[in-house]
């Protein structure tokens, strides 16, 4: 068999094809933002806690993401390499789905929350990767733009259905305390069909290169981006991660002590447990360096301290965005209901019809987004990937701040516009500056480990949010906006110092 030196431009359809699965992966990623802070107050969570309650999302990605990345990467089967992580993935979600309105209590729901992530996260990784296996370097910004489009369309079917449901065909959006109305829970359940037979039309249309076609693709590169990181040297001495392991577990130990001695928030365990936990990683890496023993543990965390250059300013690029996308899907449905709508009770008319305006307003901002994916290529081409970034980051930090700004409800369509052109770009353009820089034998482990710069945001964001927000703003959750404009610009200022990698 004659190996291609170099991948084929594909056509329009079949970049469609490839990208259909993320309509239905956002279905289900939007009924879990729109919708899990509401049946988490139905159940009973106050405002405060409803942070501490989002932290499976944030620590599942942490775990799942790398480790699905790692063995894709090395996954070859007669159904393909990233195809099966696609399937298993979309089937668990779909479970998931049925189950979370249906929760008999906050905890449960909570648990429901973890695995839905769980299962989303297992499907969603690999489609990353996907457009930087099958794709040349000069199509991929168009395949990150379209996964862009499907990800817009299939959020704004998904935040717009209690809304549809209870107003066009008259279903129930309220009940008695403690119960899912029955217009969420159909919401559900439609998005569980709707999220399975998407991925199903990605996984029977598409095809993916052997490993040996691969390994041909990045063999004929010649601008050796990742040189530097494939080298066969561990990334550190031994010594070197014991010590860093020994610092990071003496300091998240000192964070267990602190917690409890000044009586802190216990939602800061999480933060210290976090780097106690990173810290042990590294001290049992070194030990199984010593050692001489090679396994998945091993290459990963080797892989994230020979991350390149590009991929370190990416990073920061991140952190700051999600932490402000984060801070607008745990506390919009509370800031909207409170502020506009001048409700806290859960059960009244008014909080529900204030909870089912976020739904729309957050099927607006995914609607832009859909349109912008379009334009974003147009844009990067005149300007180049880094600065569109941070243009269409800008446009996310006022529309955040307009929500805080605008007080008739009717408007507040208009501060989604800006949020939608950002999350875009946030889904799309890191993506397609990141695939050029990263070997392509490692595309889904470093797109794994790429999303460990969303997850330790949106740790910090579920752990630090309630308490900012209690100790300097009285618990008034629309402060949580404001933070998460400030963090957008962060986020646009850092864009433009990333080093870009030009093939």
């Amino acid at each position: 068999m004659t190996l291609l030196s170099h991948r084929p431009r594909l056509s329009g359809l079949a970049i469609w094809n490839m990208c259909v699965g993320f309509f239905g992966i956002q279905i289900g990623f939007g009924l879990q933002n729109a919708n899990t802070s509401r049946i988490f107050q139905t159940l009973g969570a106050e405002v405060d806690s409803l942070a501490i309650l989002w932290i499976a999302a944030p620590l599942t990605g942490l775990l799942v993401q790398p480790i699905i990345g790692h063995f894709s990467d090395k996954t070859w089967t007669r159904f393909g390499r990233r195809r099966p992580y696609f399937l298993v993935g979309a089937i668990a979600t779909t479970l998931a789905l049925i189950a979370m309105p249906n929760s008999p209590s906050l905890w449960f729901a909570a648990a429901m929350l973890w695995i839905m992530d769980a299962s989303i996260n297992i499907t969603m990784e690999p489609f990353r990767a996907f457009v930087g296996d099958n794709l040349p370097e000069e199509q991929r910004t168009a395949g990150y733009a379209m996964q862009s489009f499907f990800i817009g369309a299939g959020a704004v079917f998904a935040s717009v259905l209690p809304w549809l449901l209870s107003n066009v065909f008259d279903i129930a959006s309220t009940a008695e305390a403690g119960v899912v109305p029955l217009s969420v829970k159909i919401a559900f359940y439609v998005g569980a069909a709707g999220l399975f037979s998407a991925v199903l039309w990605t996984v029977l249309s598409t095809k993916e290169y052997s490993p040996e076609q691969i390994a041909a693709f990045e063999g004929a590169r010649d601008d050796a981006p990742t040189a530097s990181v494939e080298a066969e040297a561990p990334a550190r001495s031994v010594q070197g991660w014991m010590t860093s392991g020994l610092v990071c577990t003496v300091l998240g130990g000192l964070g267990f002590v602190l917690i409890g001695a000044l009586d802190l928030e216990k939602e800061l365990l999480i933060l210290a447990g976090f780097f106690a936990g990173f810290g042990l990683l590294q001290i049992a890496v070194g030990m199984m360096q010593r050692r001489r023993i090679t396994n998945a543990a091993t290459e990963i965390l080797n892989d994230i301290f020979r991350m390149p250059e590009t991929m370190r300013g990416l990073a920061v690029v991140q952190f700051f965005s999600w932490f402000a996308l984060f801070a607008m899907w745990i506390y919009t449905t509370a800031a909207v209901t409170r502020v506009h709508y001048g409700a806290t009770d859960t059960t009244s008319a008014a909080y529900a019809a204030g909870a089912d305006w976020v739904g729309v307003l957050f099927g607006v901002y995914n609607g832009v987004a859909a349109l912008a994916a379009f334009t974003l290529p147009v844009i990067a081409k005149r300007i180049g990937r880094k600065a569109t970034h941070a243009l269409m980051l800008m446009l996310g930090a006022a529309g955040l701040f307009g929500v805080f700004a605008i007080h008739e409800p009717g408007l507040l369509w208009l501060p989604m516009i800006g949020v939608g052109f950002a999350w875009a770009s946030i889904v799309s353009m890191p993506y397609a500056i990141l695939s050029a820089a990263v070997p392509d034998r490692k595309m889904g482990v470093y797109m794994g480990v790429f999303n460990i710069f969303i997850v330790v945001p949106q740790l910090l964001a579920a752990t630090v949010l309630g308490l900012i927000l209690k100790t300097l703003f009285d618990g008034q959750a629309i402060w949580a906006l404001v933070l998460g404009a400030v963090s957008f610009v962060l986020a646009a200022a850092s864009a433009l110092m990333v080093k870009e990698h030009r093939g």
